[in-house]
């Protein structure tokens, strides 16, 4: 299945960027048009049938919160927002306005790509959104989010992924080794403390449920379900 996507960005180099990623990675299944200004992207979108739009919110002419508002009278399209602005108040308007999803700069090419191929499933129901559970941890594998006690956590990509490993191993112990690979890639040269120091951050954020994650020593950790 070919998948017709809308970037509008503004910036030459990032749409290229993006475009080349997201061509060679997908093999050819999606296939990305671009547009400068958000004018020029309106007016794509209005005049063909994207799968997903990639939408950057400051853009010469009309803005990316203008056009998500302007499309959601018309389209359920799938929309993520790409953006340097990273205040909460944006992030919320942004998903108020009707985005499914929300991207700031910098960002890694290989998140978005999950995203939007996670995207792209959901909306075309290829896939059933899971959430994942253990004792007070919510996580929701596609759209990237972690609840503690039903208040959203917001993490970064690498303390996510360890999460996430170890939520899908709850019960069991999860080596650093594995962490690392999984993690970090079979080619990553640092030590294993890095996981030890994504560990610490992780269990910052998690706030009460902190202690859901234990220390097996030396060997790794485990995420306890209650």
């Amino acid at each position: 299945m070919v998948f017709k996507l809308l970037l509008v960005e503004d910036d030459s180099e990032l749409r290229e960027i993006i475009a080349d990623y997201f061509t060679e990675k997908s093999s050819g299944t999606f296939v990305l048009h671009s547009a400068e200004s958000g004018d020029k992207g309106h007016e794509m979108c209005l005049e063909n049938q994207y799968d997903l739009v990639l939408l950057d919110v400051m853009l010469p002419e009309v803005d990316g919160f203008t056009i998500c508002r302007e499309l959601r009278k018309t389209s359920d399209v799938p929309i993520i927002f790409i953006t340097a602005r990273h205040s909460e108040d944006d992030r919320l308007h942004g998903y108020h306005l009707g985005c499914d999803d929300y991207v700031t700069k910098p960002f890694s090419l290989a998140e978005l790509f999950a995203k939007v191929t996670a995207l792209l499933k959901r909306a075309k129901g290829m896939v059933r959104t899971e959430i994942m559970a253990a004792g007070s941890i919510r996580l929701d594998p596609y759209r990237f989010r972690v609840l503690v006690k039903e208040e959203e956590v917001v993490l970064a990509p690498k303390e996510f992924a360890v999460l996430k490993i170890l939520m899908e191993n709850a019960g069991q112990v999860v080596s650093r080794d594995t962490l690392l690979t999984r993690v970090w890639g079979y080619d990553f040269e640092g030590s294993d403390r890095v996981v030890d120091n994504h560990i610490k951050k992780l269990r910052k954020a998690l706030g009460s449920a902190a202690s859901q994650i234990k220390t097996v020593f030396k060997i790794g950790y485990k995420l306890e379900e209650k």
